[in-house]
Parts: structure tokens; sequence; C-alpha cells
């Protein structure tokens, strides 16, 4: 059995391999190389057997998401019949359930998710209590929902005996997790970050050695952290030496102790930040009750947690006592709540007290979803010893989210309904809203899986005027199958909307017939009368839900929503982060009103001649897929089939002679014939890339060369390369060869090989010809300076070689369309093996096949548990906005970190307000006139009712009037319906399905100052 304190890094050469195509969005998260080995945390929760009592909402919402995530097996014990509430929140019962043991129901469609996890069933008869015996050979145990009388008897053998130990409820809109992971449990790696890294000017000799960094790079660290060192030229003592501690001085230097005994520092070298281990010691339960430690969720309710501590404890002597839990709004048992409570804390706030009280019976799915979520999460970190766990007791509650009229005490009985535990939070007025709500959800990957599946749970628009419609142009691929639950591997290659769609009416049947699947983009091409995103569309929804993964599409729905003043709930996560926002018409900012800042940019001239990161080598990689495989293929096809291609085209494109000498390498000189010759083409590229090149770069650039200061070129940042001499044996080269003969063979459909021996044979006969430097080469030394141009053959020399295209009538070559997740295509292999190519050139230290496709993929980490915690958050605000709240400071916009772990909570921002004269307006206010108004009327109405004078009309890029138009051109203008003015100067026809024109003026007030106004909106 694991205990807490040997979580060593090592793993047995014996451990369970990892299907990477399975689990490649969450082995970005779980690890990297340079804390330990990326695959360690991944291995370790794949030997960890994992127990969870009670199948409730709770316990298979923590269950799904380790399973998805692969620990070695995930037993359930849960012998009690399932009951008609408990459909309220456990996703996997069906009404047929109804009876059957809660394990029995739930194994089979829990062991579904993942066939790498075996799921058991513990057994047991109803009314059977878990007891230590049981949970004997488990190396995680999890208690659902079960009273403080048992976790006290379970965690005193588990703490005594190396078992991680978690304790989680929920009662309605309140959640409780209690923490146990051993007196000295091991925490890896506590933040998950990458490690910080950076390059380094000068150490200096003393008791306190001072670093300084490059001036141009942030070093980025903490006092306390720890460094390493590479490349130190003189003090090379640092290279490799023990982790040093930080003192950070300023941004740009920092200490590391005393270098008083090492050599003289002369140049060069590179720090790299060391996670250390960080020992934690877990009190048990017994101890912690006393003096208990909380992680707070939420500041704004810091004296929250001890409150519920005491009303969590009180709740469980309350159910002892008498066999129940108490009645739902029920003033006599929340009064006896209150005072069990005061015997813990005399000093509890009784008004939550009472809350927790009246909604104890109740199980709402998204107060599930986020517990649930966030514990699976604590099984994952006390399995793989990877992120800083939970220390030790938290408390959550969502009681902004409870309809602004309390519901009455008969409102919330129970009725033999599968939403009785949701309207014994809520009353059944407000769950009726719920039932009728009409919503719009963009996206149905991880986020959109778990977004349904909430709202099935909760009802959500099963009512008889509710409807759910959601659209996803994506299909269903293996990688989505470690998050996306709602899919199987028989789904893949199907639509992803229309699979979520069926899989949740199944799981609740009055969504049949409720929700309408698409896979139409969001965007200004399907606002046309022949798509669906019309007006009427969004006339008929009452909300969008993003499940997006890019900014583009955000942004687009995000304008039609303030457009059609629709409430947007925004989300979206990044490994173990994720962020909530809520859009409120009238009321807050849009998701466009702040955006991140864009990401830095390599410098070109840094990607192309001076690399010193692995990540601007795969940059450069990539960038040498599209310029070998992409765009030749595109073009040589371009010039075969557009009418006067270079007369055209590469007349505007600034690079006629390259993209012609491209066209008649590829079609002519260098066009292959057989696979033998895409071999020697490839050993050609390698010399090429990997050895001329640097050559000529070393030529114009000596080793010894000196800047106009007399520094020496070669420095800093600047990492001077050496030229690569192929060796068939090595397997990099090899590599290199194998796949860039495969490609190249694939753009003129020649059938590829895959045998080593084969090109090795072949790529060691080659006669590679004898370089000579050229004089004269111009480098691009900053990005300012300009790239250097092609050689001096005239273009009309070089066009006159090419074959007329009638010769070659339907000849077209093959582009590769570069695909990530494809193990066999090659496409991976030739950018780890170029990327890695060039890091030998420049002496950078090489990246793994699985680093560089995240990195060449744009591969955004992604984990179950973060998906799950996110969306129940989002869900918390869609009640919120189903009982139309109208004050800012009820909603929260979140923010969570599960790997530190941090919750924080905010109120939304305020939309802007502008002002003209005394009226004050926000993005949300715009003018409107109906019955195509004539521009005069649009005018005069401006200077009666505001005093402002129009000074100029623009709808889209037409100009339709301004003041300086001149006398004959306004008089023409101004009496016109706007509509036929719109015509008149765009020259276009308005389509039959525009129903409204979007207007833009310029005014000026009665002062002839400038002012802005809200745009205009003509109803045609």
């Amino acid at each position: 059995m694991a205990t807490s304190s040997n979580l060593d890094v090592k793993m047995d050469v014996d451990e369970p391999a990892i299907d990477e195509g399975l689990y490649s969005r969450q082995l970005y998260v779980l690890g990297h190389e340079a804390s330990y080995q990326f695959d360690v945390a991944m291995k370790k929760m794949a030997t960890s057997n994992v127990l969870i009592i009670g199948a409730q909402g709770l316990g298979v919402e923590i269950a799904k998401d380790i399973v998805l995530a692969g620990v070695k097996s995930v037993t359930i014990f849960d012998p009690e019949p399932v009951t008609i509430q408990d459909l309220s929140s456990q996703f996997f019962l069906r009404v047929e359930d109804v009876g059957k043991s809660r394990a029995d129901a739930t194994v089979p469609r829990l062991a579904e998710l993942n066939a790498y996890v075996p799921v058991r069933n513990l057994g047991g008869t109803a009314g059977q209590e878990i007891t230590v015996e049981l949970i004997k050979g488990f190396q995680a145990v999890v208690l659902c929902n079960t009273s403080y009388s048992k976790q006290l008897e379970i965690n005193a053998w588990t703490h005594e005996n190396g078992v991680f130990f978690i304790a989680a409820e929920t009662r309605g809109l309140f959640g409780s997790v209690f923490n146990d992971f051993g007196p000295k449990f091991i925490c890896v790696d506590p933040t998950g970050e990458q490690p910080l890294t950076g390059m380094i000017v000068s150490v200096e000799q003393d008791a306190e050695g001072l670093v300084t960094c490059l001036d141009e790079t942030r070093h980025g660290l903490e006092d306390g952290d720890y460094v390493t060192f590479t490349e130190v030229q003189g003090m090379s003592e640092l290279n490799g030496c023990e982790p040093r501690k930080v003192s950070v001085k300023g941004p740009y230097t920092f200490t590391i102790g005393d270098t008083t005994n090492l050599k003289m520092y002369k140049a060069g070298g590179i720090f790299t930040q060391v996670k250390m281990p960080k020992t934690i010691e877990f009190k048990s339960l017994q101890e912690s009750l006393k003096a208990p430690e909380y992680f707070i969720t939420d500041f704004a309710k810091f004296d929250r947690p001890a409150t519920l501590h005491a009303g969590f404890q009180a709740l469980s002597e309350f159910q002892t006592q008498h066999k129940r839990l108490p009645r739902p709004r029920n003033s006599e048992d929340a009064a006896a709540l209150v005072a069990l409570a005061k015997k813990v804390d005399p000093e509890l706030d009784e008004k939550i007290v009472t809350e927790l009280a009246y909604q104890a019976t109740g199980d709402v799915a998204p107060l599930v979803a986020v517990i649930g979520g966030f514990v699976a999460q604590e099984v994952l970190k006390a399995c793989s010893a990877k992120f800083h766990p939970m220390v030790q007791h938290m408390y959550f509650d969502s009681l902004e989210s409870l309809p602004a009229t309390l519901p009455l005490e008969q409102e919330c009985q129970p009725s033999g309904s599968r939403y009785d535990a949701q309207i014994a939070v809520f009353g059944k007025t407000f769950h009726e809203k719920v039932t009728n709500h009409r919503q719009f959800l963009v996206g149905s990957g991880a986020i959109g899986c778990e977004m349904l599946k909430n709202w099935s749970m909760m009802g959500l628009a099963s009512g008889p005027k509710g409807a759910i419609q959601v659209t996803d142009l994506d299909t269903i691929e293996k990688s989505n199958l470690n998050r996306q639950f709602l899919f199987r591997s028989k789904d893949l290659g199907k639509f992803k909307a229309e699979v979520a769609a069926v899989a949740v009416s199944e799981m609740n049947p009055d969504l049949k017939g409720k929700i309408l699947a698409r896979q139409d983009a969001v965007g200004p091409a399907t606002e046309g009368w022949c798509y669906v995103y019309t007006e009427e569309f969004f006339q008929n929804i009452d909300g969008v839900t993003n499940a997006l993964d890019n900014v583009k599409a955000r942004l687009y729905m995000d304008q039609r929503c303030v457009f059609y003043n629709k409430p947007l709930l925004e989300s979206g996560t990044l490994g173990t982060k994720g962020n909530v926002q809520v859009v409120v018409p009238h009321l807050t900012e849009s998701y466009a009103s702040s955006q991140d800042p864009p990401e830095k940019e390599t410098p070109s001239c840094t990607v192309k001649n001076f690399p010193n990161a692995i990540q601007h080598t795969i940059e450069w990689s990539r960038t040498n897929f599209d310029d070998f495989f992409v765009k030749p293929a595109q073009a040589v096809n371009a010039y075969l089939s557009e009418p006067n291609y270079l007369e055209s085209t590469l007349k505007y494109s600034g690079q006629q002679k390259e993209q012609v000498e491209q066209i008649l390498s590829y079609l002519v000189t260098n066009k292959p014939l057989t696979f033998e010759e895409c071999i020697i083409w490839a050993r050609l590229q390698f010399e090429e890339k990997y050895a001329n090149e640097i050559k000529q770069l070393l030529f114009s650039l000596p080793k010894d060369g000196l800047t106009s200061t007399g520094q020496l070129f070669w420095s800093g940042p600047k990492r001077a390369p050496d030229p690569l001499v192929f060796n068939s044996n090595d397997s990099l080269h090899l590599q290199y060869i194998i796949a860039a003969a495969n490609l190249h063979a694939f753009n003129y459909g020649l059938r590829g090989e895959t045998d080593p021996a084969i090109f090795k044979k072949i790529a060691d006969s080659v006669i590679v010809p004898e370089f000579t430097p050229r004089s004269g080469v111009k480098i691009q030394i900053n990005e300012n300076e300009p790239v250097a141009q092609a050689g001096d053959e005239p273009l009309a020399d070089l066009s006159s070689k090419l074959p007329a295209p009638s010769s070659l009538a339907g000849y077209r070559l093959t582009p590769v369309e570069f695909e990530k997740d494809d193990d066999t295509n090659h496409h991976i292999d030739f950018i780890t093996a170029a990327s890695n190519l060039r890091a030998t050139n420049y002496s950078i230290p090489v990246a793994d096949r699985h680093t560089t496709k995240q990195i060449a993929g744009k591969i955004i980490p992604a984990i179950a548990t973060t998906t799950s915690l996110v969306t129940g958050l989002v869900c918390l605000e869609l009640y919120k906005i189903i009982d139309g709240k109208t004050k800012l400071e009820e909603y929260k916009n979140g923010f969570v970190n599960l790997a530190l772990p941090f919750f924080g909570f905010s109120e939304p921002i305020a939309a802007a307000k502008l002002k003209y004269g005394t009226t004050e307006w926000t993005l949300w206010d715009r003018f409107e006139f109906t019955n195509d108004p004539t521009l005069q009327d649009i005018v005069d109405w401006f200077k009666t009712n505001h005093k402002l004078e129009i000074t100029m009309v623009s709808q889209g890029v037409s100009m339709l009037w301004s003041s300086f138009i001149g006398k004959k051109k306004s008089d023409e203008r101004l009496p016109m319906k706007f509509s036929k003015l719109v015509e008149f100067v765009s020259k276009k026809a308005i389509p039959p399905h525009v129903k409204h024109l979007v207007v833009e003026v310029m005014v000026s007030d009665e002062d002839d100052e400038d002012v802005e106004v809200p745009f205009i909106v003509v109803k045609l």
C-alpha cells in the first residue's frame, strides 16, 4: 500500500504505459520535463486504487473526473436504493433504476468512460455502513455526505496507515470538503507552472552573489525560489550546481548566496528555476475540528467558514438525533439546527445556519459540479503528488443564486419529481422558470458537454416553452474522450453537437424534442436568410452560453448579445486554471470591453538566425513544414489552374522571384518520379538547412566578429551555431530523412516507406555538392532591417523555364494539411526532428515529441476536473440570470486555479458610462428608428430632442452623408428613405433577409464640440 511519505519521483520500469492519444491534453497539465519526467504524475495516478463511498450526485461527479483522469481503479460503495430525488444530480441514473442499489445502477455506466480504468462495486446491502475493514487496500478514500461520526472513525485509521482521506458534502447551495493526506505529505510540484529560465550577464563574487539578467527580460523569480545554472563561463562551478536559494533584489537581479570561493565570472550563462518538493503536515479530522485551518474560497465571505464549520457539524448531529435532515424551509427544524450549531460556536451567523437547514435536503447539480470537480482534483493530487493540496477545511456557498423572492415552505415540498432536490432549494415557482428558459449553447466540447449535463439535471428548458439550441462544427476525436464525458469510442468521427444532444436526452427524457443540434458556425456568414442566426433567432432565445475555444467566435457572440440585449455566460479553462464572466444587459461591461494583452511575438530575425530557446526552433520548424509541404504545392496548383497567375497574383506579392523559383523547383527541376528520389531530396534538404545555411551564416558573421562597440557579436542572447555533419546512424538525423521524404512523396502521390534500412542505404549514397559560402550576403540582424532577397537571375528568365499550364492539364500536387493528432502521418515527427536538429546547431537543449507537439500544435492543456468546476460556477450564475437579478453585486465573475488551489471572485465590472449633455449612456444603449425614415428625419430628430448637430453619417463601409459634401448632394440625399440612400451610395441592393441597418454618426453639441453618442439602428 502506498503511503503519503513515499511518493518518490522514480518509477519502476514495469509501471503502466500511458495512452498519449487519450490523455494528451491532460499530460500537458500534469507535467513538464524540467520539474520531473512529464508522465510520472500520470503513472503514479495509474497505480492508485480509489474508493468512493456514496454514489449520489457528488460521489459520481468525483468518480467521473478521476476515471477520465486515469487512476488505476475506482471502487464504489453505496448499496442504498435509488430514489426519484437522486435524479436531480446523479446523471448516470435513470427512472427505471429507482429501487435498485445506487452502486449497481451506476458502476456499468461509469465504467464506459475509460477502458483503461476498472470500475468496481464494493457490494453490500441496504443499511450497511462502511467499516475500516472494507477500506483496506485502497490508496485514497473519499466519503461523500457521510456523518461526522463515521468520518472520524474512518479518518482515525487512514491517518495512522498512510491512506489519503477526503470527506465532502453538498447540501443545497452549500458545500464542504476536508482533506487529510497524512502527517508528512510530499508535494513534488506545488504550482505546476513551467520553471522560469533566463539568460544572465554577470555574477558577482560576494557573500551574497548578485546575479544580473539580460535587461530585456524580467527574471520573474520570487524570494525563496531555487535556481541552478548552465553554460556559465568562468564561474563554471555554478553549472549543474545544487539548487541555490534566491533572494530577489530587482526585476533583473537576484542573489544566490556565497560565491566568494568560486572562479571569476567571464560571460554567458542560463539560470533555470528548480521545483523543490514541499512537505505538508496534515492533522487528523479529530485534531482539526478543534483548531480548523480554513481554505477561503471567497474573501467577501471571510467570516462564513467558521459559521459553516459549526453548521455542518450540527447538521450531522441533527441527522443522528432525528434520523432525517431538516425539512425544506421549516422554521422549527431550522431553529433546532441553530441551537445545535451554537453549542459548537456561540458567535455564528444564525441567518446562514438557518439557510443551511432550509436547504439541507436539497441537491443542486451546479453546486455538485463545483465541489465534485474540486474534490476530484484533490484526489489526483494525493495520488500523483502533483500540485498543492487544499489545507484543510473548505466551505463554499452560492446563496446569491437563490431567487429574489424566496420560496415558502409549501413550495419546497417533495412531490415525487426527479427535480424534488432542486425544488427543495428554489421552490416550484422558480423551478418552472428554469424549465421554460430558452438558451443557446455555442460549442459542445469539454465545457459544452458539462454544461448540457448540468442543464439536463436542472431540468433547464424541459417545460412547454423551453428550448436548447446547441451548435458545434467539430467531430469527435480520440483525445476528446479524456474530458468530454458525453462521448464514447463508438462516437469517434460523429458530430459533437448531435451526440451530446442525444446523450443528455437519455439522461433526462424530459429534454427529448427540446434540444436542437446544429453544425452552423457563428459569424457574419450565417446571419443571412438561409441560415438560422437571424434577428428572429435571437428574439426567440433568453440568453447565450459560450463554450468556445477561440477568441474570434467569443467576440462575435459578445457583439451579437450586446446588439440583441441578451445575457451572455462566458467561461474558459487552461489546464488547472479557469474563469467565468457574466455579461448582463444594461448592467455589466461586455466580453469585448476588456481583453488580455496579445501574446508577445518572437522577432522573425531571432527565429530565423539567432534562436536561443527551444520555442524558437519549434516555431522555425513549423514554418519549415509549411515552406516544404504546403505552400509549394498550393503555388503549383494555383499556377496550373488560375489564368494569368504569374501576372496577377505574384505581381502584388512582393516575392515574385521566390515563388517562381519554388514553382519551377517543385514542378520541373526537382520533381520526383520515385520514392528513392524523395529520400535524396530529403538528404539534400538536411545538408542545406543544417550545414550550408549555418556555414553561410558563420561566413557572414564569424564567431570572433565584434560589434561596433567592440563586444563579441555572438554573445548574450545570440548563440553561435555549428554546422551538422550528417550521420545515418544518428536516430535524429534519420528521423528527419524518413519524415521529410514521406511528406514530399505525399505531395506527389507517391507511396511512402518506413523501413529505416532503406533510408540509411540511399541517404548514405547521395553525392552532396560541396558548399562554397557567398560574399555579400545580407543577414537580417534585427527586426527593422529588410529581409534578404533572392538571387540575381532575372524574373523573366525564370518564368520562361516554366511549362505552360495547358501542357499539364489536370495535373495537381497534394498540399499537406497539418494534423497534430495523427501519429502515423509524419507531421509531428518532421517538426520534432527539424526543431531538434536546429536546436543541436545552436546548442539548445532538445525537446521531446510530446512538448514539441504541444507548442507546434498550439494545444491547450485540459483536464476534466477544471471543466466540471468552471461549468458548475457558470450554471450558478445562470440561476441568477433566469431570476432576472438587476444588482451588480448579485453576480460573480470568477477565476480558479486548482493547482494552488485558489478561488477568486469579484463583482462584474459595470458597463462604462459615457455622456453627452446631461444624458449618460453605455454600450447597451442605441437609438432606434422604425419604418425606414428619411435621413432628414434622423437629422431633425437629433436636433429637436438632443440639441445635437449631425456632421457625418456612415453605414458599414459607406459614408452616406456629411456636412461638407455640398448642397447639391445634400439636397439629393437628405429626403431619401434610409434604405434607398444606402443602396444608392453603396450601389448594392439590401439583401431581403436584412431587417435593420446599423448606422454610426458623428455629432457636435451646441458649443460645436464633437461628442460621442450610441449607434443607430434603422428598422426597415
